[in-house]
């Protein structure tokens, strides 16, 4: 096999893991219900099974994790949620790390480098100020960094500590946010919808299920009991 074949192989390799994982995150991001409900039927393996999926998804180009983060929030509290994100998050710097030292073939350094602001470009190229700075643009900035880091070997180490920088203080804010949402929207449901309805059924002797129980004094036809004199 030439060289030349050879060096097309990996760039098809490359294109086909991207698009692999992009394909993989998206559908768990817009299967976000199926999967909440999944996971609540778990029981005490929601937690690990959670972890994996976050640490799937974040790990993957372009992936956005910002849904999954508010979701373990909202299914597992404020602190066991965050926890869980930040789990899954250094997973995934490893994750994604890894996979980049495959796709680095169908990544050009230079050419993407050149596209950052000039403030990012300020840095030296790979060092820990670089790869953070980087992560903060939004869209693109975490699979620049991670695909940069790849293609110039850094230490993973390093790219553990500079992803978790940037995205562990979000996803802690999200899952405490989606907590919080959750509360507050089955509080008002409560308030404005439940029970008013609740009370409404009471009002008029509306139950499902079963007939109320007619009070033993009351004739045929009464809808009151008689008053005692």
């Amino acid at each position: 096999m030439s060289s030349r074949t050879g060096q097309w192989l990996r760039r098809l390799e490359a294109v086909g893991i991207l698009v692999a994982s992009f394909a993989l995150a998206a559908f768990v991001v817009s299967h976000r219900p199926w999967v909440e409900q999944a996971l609540i039927q778990l029981g005490p393996f929601a937690m690990p099974l959670a972890v994996i999926v976050f640490a799937v998804v974040a790990s993957a180009p372009f992936s956005v994790t910002d849904a999954l983060a508010i979701m373990n929030g909202v299914l597992f509290g404020p602190v066991w949620g965050s926890v869980i994100n930040a789990i899954g998050l250094v997973l995934a710097a490893i994750i994604g790390y890894l996979i980049a030292l495959r796709t680095s073939a169908a990544f050009d350094v230079k050419e993407n480098v050149e596209r950052l602001p000039a403030w990012a470009r300020h840095f030296k190229i790979g060092s820990p100020m670089f790869l953070i700075a980087v992560r903060i643009i939004p869209g693109l900035g975490g699979t620049i960094a991670t695909q940069t880091a790849a293609a110039l070997r850094v230490p993973i180490i390093r790219q553990v500590y500079t992803m978790c920088a940037i995205a562990i203080p979000i996803c802690t804010v999200l899952a405490i946010f989606g907590n919080a949402a959750s509360t507050y929207a089955d509080d008002m449901y409560q308030r404005h919808v439940a029970g008013p309805v609740q009370r409404t059924m009471e009002k008029h002797h509306i139950h499902f299920g079963r007939r109320p129980h007619p009070h033993p004094s009351l004739a045929p036809g009464e809808t009151k009991p008689p008053v005692t004199p």
